[in-house]
This record gives C-alpha cells, sequence and structure tokens, in this order.
C-alpha cells in the first residue's frame, strides 16, 4: 500500500481517463512477460477454503469481484485474475460499439476517494469482445458480462439489444448482468418499470441459461426497488446487484453536473438497499444470490455487507485509491473478521445481521 501511495502522485497527474488508458495498456501487455503473472497471483492472491463458496453454479475462491466499468472490453482479464479477483464483471457492453459520451467524462474526488464518471457506455461492441472471450473462455474465473442498450437503440426497441447480448455472450460468459440502472444514458433508467422487467426476464431466460442478475440503482426509492427486485425474481433472475452509480451530488464538495458518482461516499445509500432487499426476501422466505457493490474499500464495509446479506462484494473506485494490493487486503482482514466471531465460514456470516 505504501510503494502505490508514492506511484498514486504521479498517477492522479494525468487525466483520470488517460490513466486508466495506460492502465489498460500496462494490463494487455502483462501476460506477454515471462513470469509477470505468475509473481503478481503470488503477491496478491489470497486464498482460503474459509473464503471459497459456490454459487449459483459459479466457484468463488473468495467473495470479492471486480464491479463492471473497469475492464469494459475484456483486455485485462487475466492481469486482473492475478490480482486476487474471485470473479470479474466485464462491460458495460452494447450490441454495435459506441464511444461514449463527450470528454471530459470523468473525475476524482480525492478527498472522498470517489469518482465521477459521465462515461456512456463506450465499448468496442458486442462482436469484438466476444471474440476476444472465446480465446480465453472457459476461465479459471466466473466472468460476468454487463449488458446495456445503445444510446440510439429507442426504448420501445430496447429489448432487442438486451436479447442480442444474450445471445452473443450465451457460450463464453458465465453469468449476465443486466444494466437499466446506468445514468449516463440518455432515459436508460426509465427502463426501470416492473412491465419492462417482467418482459426482459422472461426473454432473457429463454436465451441464456446461465445466472442472470438485476443490477440496481441506489436512487430507486426503496419500495420502487423491492418491486422491480420482486418483478425480476418472478421472472427468472438468480439474484441482485446492488447497487450502480447515484445522482446524489450532495455527496461531494465539488461535484460535476453530470454523470454518476462511485467510490466511499456511496457506502451509505448502497448498504441501505442492499439491507432493505435482503431484509424483505428474507421475511418472504424467497432465496436470492445479493451481490453488493458500492463505496466498499476495507474489510471492515465488505464484512458489514455479508453479515446484511450479500454472498459477493465487487469493488472498483476503492482500486484507484488504494492500489491493486486492495484485494488482498480484504480477502486477509475479512478471514480475520470471521474466525474473530467464531464463523467456521464466509457462507455462516450471511446474512447474520437481518
Amino acid at each position: 500500500m505504501l510503494h502505490y501511495q508514492n506511484l498514486r502522485q504521479l498517477i492522479f497527474r494525468f487525466d483520470p481517463e488517460v490513466a486508466h488508458s495506460v492502465v489498460e495498456f500496462v494490463c494487455a501487455l502483462a501476460p506477454k512477460i515471462p513470469a509477470l503473472l505468475p509473481f503478481l497471483s503470488k503477491k496478491f492472491c489470497f486464498n482460503d477454503p474459509l473464503l471459497s463458496q459456490e454459487i449459483d453454479g459459479m466457484r468463488f475462491y473468495n467473495p470479492v469481484g471486480l464491479a463492471a466499468g473497469f475492464d469494459k472490453n475484456a483486455t485485462m482479464v487475466e492481469t486482473l485474475c492475478a490480482l486476487g479477483f474471485s470473479h470479474l464483471e466485464l462491460g458495460a457492453l452494447t450490441p454495435l460499439a459506441q464511444s461514449g459520451n463527450e470528454k471530459p467524462r470523468l473525475w476524482r474526488h480525492t478527498n472522498e476517494e470517489s469518482i465521477q464518471n459521465a462515461m456512456g457506455f463506450n465499448n468496442d461492441g458486442a462482436n469484438a469482445v466476444s471474440m476476444r472471450l472465446d480465446k480465453c473462455y472457459p476461465f479459471v474465473l466466473p466472468l460476468g458480462i454487463n449488458i446495456g442498450k445503445n444510446k440510439l437503440t429507442s426504448q420501445e426497441n430496447a429489448i432487442e439489444d438486451y436479447i442480442a447480448l444474450a445471445k452473443t455472450f450465451s457460450q463464453n460468459s458465465d453469468y449476465l448482468s443486466v444494466n437499466i440502472s446506468s445514468p449516463n444514458t440518455p432515459n436508460l433508467r426509465d427502463l426501470q418499470n416492473e412491465a419492462f422487467i417482467k418482459e426482459l426476464f422472461s426473454a432473457l431466460c429463454e436465451i441464456y441459461k446461465k445466472p442472470i442478475y438485476l443490477k440496481i440503482s441506489p436512487d430507486l426509492s426503496i419500495d420502487s426497488a423491492l418491486n422491480l427486485v420482486e418483478c425480476a425474481m418472478d421472472f427468472g433472475a438468480k439474484g441482485i446487484i446492488a447497487t450502480n452509480t447515484t445522482l446524489d451530488y450532495s455527496l461531494v464538495a465539488n461535484p460535476k453536473e453530470k454523470g454518476g458518482i462511485s467510490g466511499k461516499v456511496l457506502a451509505p445509500k448502497s448498504r441501505e438497499m442492499l439491507k432493505q432487499i435482503a431484509l424483505t426476501l428474507k421475511a418472504k422466505k424467497r432465496k436470492a444470490t445479493l451481490i453488493s457493490v458500492g463505496g466498499i474499500a476495507d474489510a471492515k464495509e465488505a464484512y458489514l455487507r455479508i453479515r446484511l446479506g450479500a454472498s459477493l462484494v465487487q469493488v472498483f473506485s476503492a482500486m484507484i485509491f488504494k492500489g491493486p494490493s486492495l484485494v488482498k487486503c480484504i480477502n486477509r482482514d475479512l478471514k480475520d473478521h470471521l474466525e474473530r466471531d467464531g464463523f467456521n465460514h464466509i457462507s455462516e456470516a450471511v446474512g447474520v445481521d437481518l
């Protein structure tokens, strides 16, 4: 961590998107350097049976995954695996390649350890990424695909984009994350309604026979969120990813006027949404996989989410502020928390605070 803080000063001199592109280049290059990935794996991977779980037919050797948005185009898969993640959520991907919104569209809120992005689903398109995945799938870790609609696709035809993506990735991914909650594609959040969810999940489950999760916004009212959760599950969703970024600009001192905020300031909103969903599902005796994302920067927060019902957690922004040892630190300290509280396995801690 200490060494990264020195490097971070240099990285933060660059525009955030330029810095990310440099990181992507290095990560894409790393597998070509002999012995580098085994070295990284030895340094950053933490493997303990206490943390290993089988969920929805997938094996996760620890609970910490990478959230969508970091590796949009599956160019960093091997290197990210060597940094200790248990699963990688790639994308968001759209059927057609698109350049995203105008730059600048990515900002750091350094004092708050948070990020604001208005990227707009910039990606290489489903076919290009699918061909990339064909070369490495099946992979040693579960690979999820976060799917969204193209900016120019009308609301009426939105479902066709999601169906096309499910078909494209049916043979080279382990789960789908349905993204109708990004604030950076015009009107996308309007699709967060029960009629669309019903139609969408009914169609997707016909095509895609592996787990499908719904990723929801932290800005929904709790009642609206719970209705969407139940509707998605009624029509085939295996679980919920809570949450996406927020449009609550009061959380940071100097917000931009566009884009969603992620990072430490999102933690209370994301945690509360998880808690309410978990409580409702427990009360109705409904089984669902809950994946918590938003503001998780250390083992303490990850452990809170697990005790509130999350089987898995995902990180993104915290890695920018804390560096590549983040995942190992979370998993190592999580093991300590679990043993301190008398748990023999992580699954025993899931939901105990409900």
